[in-house]
């Protein structure tokens, strides 16, 4: 049966996860033809041996090269079958039966991408939509995250909510769409290509859309000694999306943030 959905996971040695995230899509993917892609980026943790002896209708891509998250992404659905994505992380478990989360994208033709409810290893939940940069919140990141007081507390009142930006831990779309905006930007290796992504979105006239109601977990996550990485995605993103005195407003404002936490990290306050 032709897939309608393909599912998209980027691996980089996260054997200890992908058990319980292949059993969670597959659990809750019923009622959806679908595939599941991974491309594997030069782990070193068994994790294609274990996907080809426990998972054999997985689509393994072996790639010998760390490609990034964005690349990696591209790199697998260039074979997708699908009209639609799903692209997920490997350390995640779904938590509710996704068909609902396609139908909604299927049937409105204004949505470029759908995003879920994000919690902790704990089930607490964890922001994963924001607003677009700009010098305020380039001073101090956590704004970037802070739409109005339902997303800070993640007691919500909507069924839906139309964002800037969604989290690249699961995001849903028609494979059009991605290849409409050519996918995501090889430039960034790790962190901001989601951002960057949706304001692509963005810029061809589709709304991003969050769904409250419909829960994964996401294990790992962010922690600080990724700080560099973060910084140096915004950088990529200011470059490429900011011109004359805002460029200036905001890459200063950046610059500042980079120095704070680098100032906390040697003080440890991070």
């Amino acid at each position: 049966m032709q897939p309608e959905l393909s599912v998209i996971i980027v691996n980089y040695n996260g054997l200890i996860y992908l058990n319980d995230c292949l059993d969670s899509l597959d659990d809750k993917l019923k009622g959806i033809p679908n595939e599941i892609i991974i491309i594997d980026n030069n782990s070193n943790d068994e994790s294609c041996n274990y996907l080809r002896t426990m998972y054999p209708n997985v689509r393994l891509i072996d790639s010998k090269i760390n490609y990034g998250f964005g690349k990696g992404n591209n790199e697998a659905v260039k074979n997708a079958q699908g009209d639609y994505l799903l692209l997920i992380n490997n350390d995640t478990v779904v938590l509710d039966n996704l068909k609902p989360v396609l139908d909604y994208l299927k049937e409105d033709k204004t949505i470029g991408a759908v995003g879920i409810n994000m919690l902790n290893g704990k089930k607490e939940y964890l922001p994963v939509a924001g607003v677009f940069p700009n010098a305020f919140n380039m001073f101090q990141m956590k704004k970037l995250l802070e739409i109005n007081d339902e997303f800070k507390s993640g007691v919500f009142s909507k069924q839906n909510y139309e964002v800037d930006w969604l989290s690249g831990s699961f995001l849903m779309l028609k494979k059009e769409t991605y290849q409409k905006i050519n996918g995501f930007d090889e430039a960034y290796f790790l962190y901001v290509e989601d951002v960057d992504f949706c304001k692509r979105i963005a810029a061809i006239g589709l709304k991003r859309v969050f769904l409250p109601n419909f829960n994964y977990i996401h294990f790992v996550g962010f922690d600080a000694t990724k700080n560099p990485l973060l910084v140096k995605g915004y950088q990529i993103y200011i470059s490429k999306h900011f011109k004359g005195i805002n460029k200036f407003v905001i890459a200063a404002a950046l610059q500042v943030n980079k120095v704070v936490k680098k100032v906390k990290s040697i003080l440890k306050l991070d």
